[in-house]
C-alpha cells in the first residue's frame, strides 16, 4: 500500500499582516529577494528538502474567490492544505469556502475526450471545516459552463447542445423536452428562421424543476438562454478576424445552465424553468436575407436589417413564451453585442433590467462577491429607432451607436412588463489567462447569480418558501 503524502501547508494571509513568523530564519533575506509582500501573490518558502510552505496573500477589502485559483496554477506539484488563522478567519468568514472555489476554477483545463490528472492537490484540515453549500456545485458549474462554450462547433452543434444540457437537467430530475422540425417552427417562427440556413436542425430545450422544499405555488425563476452553436453572421457576414471564437456564441445558454445545474444540486426551494434556444446561424439558400420581414410568438412582426443580429431573434420567442408562464423573476444571458463589450470591455457583462429591485439584488450580489456586472439603461427614447415602415420592429437600428441598449430595448418588446425581467449581455471568453480564469470559455457572472438567488430566497425578496 502507497504511504499516504503529508500535506504541506499554504498559509492564506490578508495585505497588511506580518509574514515574517512565517518566513522563518530567512525572513530578512526572502524578503529582500522577492519585493514588497502585496495581495495576489504567492510565496514558497524554502526548506532543507525543498519548498517547506506556501504563502499567498489576499485583499481582505475586496472579496474575489477567483484570486485563490493563483494556487491551483503556483503551488508545485503534491498535496496542499490551506491553513487560515482565527482572526483571519473572523474577520472574512467564507475565506476558506473562497479558497475551495478558486482553487478549483483555476484547475480547470479543457480536456473533453481526454483524461485529466492533478499534479497539485488541495486538502482541508479536517473535522470541524465548513464549506458554504454553493461551493462544490458552482465550481461544477464553472466546469460544465467553460467545457460547453470551449467544445468546437464542429463537435456541438444545435442538437449536441440540447442533448447535453437535456443530460445535465434530467440528472437533477428536471422534466425535460426537445423541439425541432416542425413543432419548433410553429412554436417559435423567429427562432426557426435564423437556423433554417444551416443543415443542422435548430433545437429548443425546455425543462422545468420544482426543489424538494418547494410548494406547487413556490415562486418561479425562468432562465432563457441564447444558444447560437457558430455565428458566421449569415448573409451580413462576419470577417475572418470576427468570426474565429464564434464557437462561444453559445455562450448564454451554457451560463444559464450552469445557474440551473448550481440551483438542482443545491436542492433551492424554488421553482425552475430553463429555455434554451440552440441553433447555427449559417448561410445557403434557405438562410433568412436582410430585407426578410419574420413573424414571431407575440405577433410582433420584424424586418430583419442585419442577419449578424441574430441573437436577439432567438431569444424573442424564448422570452414570450416564458412570460405566459408569469415567473417571478425572468433572466436571460446571450452573447448579443460587440456594442457592451466597445463600452464595457470584456470582463464586465452588462446588465439591463425593467425593475429596479430586481437589478440591485443582481448588483449588490456582484459587488459582495467580486464578480462584476454593469447597469446600461433601458432608454425608451431609443425605440424610435427601431420602427418600420414594414414592419412593427427591426432587429437593428440605421444608427451606429447605443447598440447594446438598442439590442436590450428590442428583447424588452417581448417582454410582458409586469414581469421582473433582467438581462445579460456577456462575453464568456477570457482573452488571456488571469488567476482562476483560465483562457477560453468563460460564465461569467456566475458568482453573482447563485448569490443573487440565495439572497432573493434568504432576505424573502419574493422567494420565500410556499
Amino acid at each position: 500500500m502507497a504511504e499516504q503524502e503529508t500535506p504541506r501547508a499554504v498559509h492564506i494571509v490578508p495585505e497588511g499582516q506580518d509574514i515574517n513568523a512565517l518566513l522563518g530564519a530567512q525572513s530578512e533575506a526572502l524578503l529582500e529577494m522577492v519585493g514588497p509582500v502585496e495581495a495576489g501573490r504567492l510565496y514558497l518558502v524554502p526548506g532543507s528538502s525543498g519548498i517547506a510552505h506556501g504563502i499567498f496573500v489576499f485583499d481582505p477589502t475586496r472579496r474575489d474567490a477567483a484570486c485563490f485559483g493563483a494556487l491551483a496554477t503556483g503551488l508545485p506539484k503534491g498535496t496542499w492544505m490551506p491553513m487560515v488563522d482565527a482572526t483571519t478567519t473572523q474577520n472574512c468568514p467564507d475565506i476558506l469556502s473562497d479558497v475551495v472555489l478558486g482553487f478549483c476554477m483555476g484547475a480547470y483545463r479543457y480536456a473533453v475526450g481526454r483524461t485529466l490528472s492533478f499534479d497539485t492537490k488541495l486538502v482541508l484540515p479536517g473535522a470541524g471545516v465548513h464549506l458554504s453549500p454553493c461551493v462544490l456545485p458552482t465550481a461544477q458549474g464553472f466546469w460544465l459552463g467553460r467545457d460547453l462554450i470551449n467544445q468546437p462547433a464542429n463537435l456541438l452543434g444545435p442538437k449536441e447542445l440540447a442533448e447535453s444540457a437535456a443530460e445535465t437537467l434530467r440528472a437533477h430530475g428536471a422534466t425535460c423536452t426537445l423541439l425541432s422540425g416542425e413543432a419548433l417552427e410553429y412554436a417559435y417562427p423567429c427562432l426557426a428562421a435564423v437556423g433554417a440556413g444551416s443543415d443542422r436542425p435548430a433545437h429548443v430545450v425546455l425543462a422545468q424543476w420544482r426543489g424538494s422544499c418547494a410548494g406547487e405555488s413556490a415562486p418561479l425563476l425562468s432562465l432563457v438562454g441564447k444558444g447560437v452553436c457558430f455565428d458566421t453572421g449569415g448573409y451580413d457576414i462576419k470577417p475572418a478576424s470576427g468570426m474565429l471564437r464564434m464557437k462561444k456564441d453559445m455562450g448564454g445558454a451554457a451560463l444559464m445552465l450552469a445557474l440551473a445545474h448550481v440551483i438542482m444540486a443545491m436542492d433551492l426551494p424554488i421553482r425552475v424553468e430553463i429555455r434554451l434556444g440552440c441553433v447555427e446561424n449559417s448561410i445557403s439558400g434557405h438562410a433568412m436575407r436582410p430585407g426578410d420581414i419574420l413573424e414571431t410568438r407575440a405577433g410582433l412582426s420584424v424586418e430583419v436589417g442585419n442577419t449578424d443580429a441574430e441573437g436577439r431573434l432567438v431569444l424573442a420567442d424564448l422570452l414570450t413564451e416564458a412570460c405566459e408562464s408569469k415567473p417571478d423573476w425572468l433572466l436571460d444571458a446571450a452573447t448579443l453585442t460587440g456594442a457592451a463589450r466597445v463600452a464595457l470591455g470584456p470582463d464586465l457583462p452588462a446588465l439591463f433590467s425593467n425593475n429596479a429591485e430586481w437589478a440591485q439584488i443582481l448588483l449588490s450580489a456582484a459587488e459582495a462577491e467580486g464578480d462584476a456586472m454593469w447597469q446600461l439603461p433601458l432608454w425608451h427614447g431609443y425605440n424610435a429607432w427601431l420602427r418600420r415602415k414594414n414592419a412593427h420592429l427591426g432587429n437593428v437600428t440605421d444608427k451606429p451607436m447605443a447598440g447594446a441598449i438598442t439590442a436590450a430595448l428590442f428583447l424588452q418588446h417581448f417582454v410582458e412588463p409586469t414581469v421582473k425581467w433582467a438581462h445579460i449581455d456577456t462575453y464568456a471568453w477570457n482573452d488571456s489567462a488571469a488567476p482562476g480564469r483560465p483562457e477560453g470559455g468563460e460564465t461569467l457572472a456566475l458568482r453573482a447569480l447563485v448569490a443573487a438567488t440565495l439572497r432573493m430566497i434568504n432576505e424573502n425578496a419574493g422567494f420565500a418558501q410556499a
